[in-house]
């Protein structure tokens, strides 16, 4: 079973780069997990954000394998505490699929092919985040998740 963390553009803050690439490297110590960059789309000024999510969500789905779990990280999506998120998260390992696939969408959200494909939506927070702030935020929540279902130590324990 395995981890991925799909994102659509690659972070330019260094600083963010490095806070990622910390809890990228302490999950592997849990699961196999990987992070892939889908690159932004070009000439943008020339699209429609329905355009722009259309073909990000192409992008996307072209990702998307059978026996694959899809969870976008989307406004509209649950809200979890992080022994809530683990649960989760060990919920859907049960179902066993072949990876388990979370999506953080561009700055316009997801297709409507996209919504339909996936398996679930998670949201981080009601307030609005750079997309690259939340892919360490949310790197940090699957590695808290990950010391959670291990009974590693807890910081409310």
């Amino acid at each position: 079973m395995r981890i991925e963390l799909l994102m659509i553009g690659k972070t330019n803050e260094e600083a963010v780069a490095s806070l990622e690439d910390k809890y990228f490297g302490r999950l592997q110590h849990y699961w196999p997990f990987e992070a892939k960059v889908i690159a932004d789309i070009k000439n943008t000024k020339k699209l429609t954000q329905d355009q722009i999510k259309e073909q990000e969500g192409q992008k996307i789905l072209a990702e998307k394998k059978a026996g694959d779990l899809l969870i976008l990280l989307d406004e509209k999506g649950k809200e979890y505490h992080s022994r809530g998120f683990a649960q989760q998260l060990q919920t859907w390992f049960n179902r066993s699929p072949k990876r388990i696939v979370f999506c953080i969408g561009g700055a316009y959200g997801f297709s409507p092919d996209v919504y339909a494909a996936a398996d679930g939506k998670i949201s981080l927070s009601k307030m609005t985040f750079s997309h690259q702030i939340i892919r360490a935020i949310f790197a940090e929540q699957i590695y808290r998740a990950a010391t959670i279902l291990k009974g590693e130590p807890y910081h409310h324990d």
